[in-house]
């Protein structure tokens, strides 16, 4: 099969359940993966000849695209913020809105006045936001905390592929009393969408990704970021500084509950889409 025959092929399958730029965008992370192959090679290289072995495996990636699985999982890994990260099902796919989140983080650490910055996240899952932070920024030390050993084995191989060194330690931040020591910045995306939300989050989300970092119950949809507060008023160095990823309809009500704890400098901050995304504040 050459290359313009598969991708007519690829179009026409998954034309029932996507819509086209989002088929062209599979097909381009596809050929690029799997046959080492550009977007031009398409255009000056049409004719190019897939091996049959090769046709078989490609067939049953599509088969699987069908079923509305996430094409970062069938592959097996993604990009975050210009990085290789691996990803499976035990851990969340990570996505545009938290590189905004890497780099208002990024912003704060270039600016502590201390020769190494101690920093936490809490809820790492693939360890996108740590190991993007330590690429970038390289006088830091740097701990990561998440409740689920099968997402931590894959947040070190994620470590170890991008050459960086971030102390892992697996724990239940929501019984969690005291942290490993105090810290300059402190970050999280925890869970926080909640129930009734499910039915905005697209099926192959609701399917595929770990339910366990994505939802929260309806009646305490703070509960991760009042803890994470609770931590950080004891464990935040002078002038430290707590960044949160937050439920975009809850803007309000999360600054609002930083303030009752203490919290000063609360700045409520929209991603590119328009949406409440992040907070960052300081504790006195």
């Amino acid at each position: 099969m050459t290359l313009k025959e598969f991708k007519n092929l690829f179009t026409e399958v998954l034309s029932k359940t996507y819509p086209e730029t989002e088929i062209e965008s599979f097909f381009f992370i596809l050929i690029e993966e799997k046959l080492n192959l550009k977007r031009i090679d398409t255009v000056i290289n049409p004719n190019y000849f897939i091996e049959d072995k090769v046709v078989i495996e490609l067939k049953h990636i599509i088969t699987r695209l069908q079923k509305q699985e996430p094409i970062q999982y069938i592959l097996g890994n993604t990009e975050f913020y210009g990085y290789p990260f691996l990803v499976d099902k035990n851990t969340l796919i990570p996505r545009p809105e938290t590189e905004e989140l890497v780099s208002w983080v990024l912003e704060e650490a270039k600016k502590t006045p201390t020769d190494k910055v101690s920093i936490l996240d809490i809820g790492t899952g693939s360890g996108c936001i740590p190991i993007s932070i330590a690429k970038e920024q390289k006088n830091t030390n740097i701990f990561a905390i998440d409740v689920s050993a099968e997402a931590l084995k894959v947040a070190k191989q994620n470590a170890i592929l991008n050459k960086v060194n971030i102390n892992f330690i697996e724990q239940n931040i929501l019984e969690t009393a005291s942290l490993p020591q105090q810290f300059d910045i402190i970050v999280s995306n925890p869970p926080y969408v909640r129930a009734l939300e499910k039915v905005e989050i697209k099926k192959n989300v609701l399917a595929n990704e770990p339910h366990l970092a994505l939802f929260v119950e309806d009646d305490n949809p703070l509960l991760f970021y009042k803890k994470i507060a609770d931590l950080a008023q004891n464990h935040l160095l002078e002038n430290g500084v707590l960044f949160f990823e937050i439920n975009q309809y809850l803007g309000k009500e999360t600054v609002l509950m930083l303030k009752e704890k203490g919290f000063t400098n609360i700045t409520l901050k929209k991603d590119y889409f328009g949406n409440d995304r992040m907070i960052r504040c300081n504790i006195n």
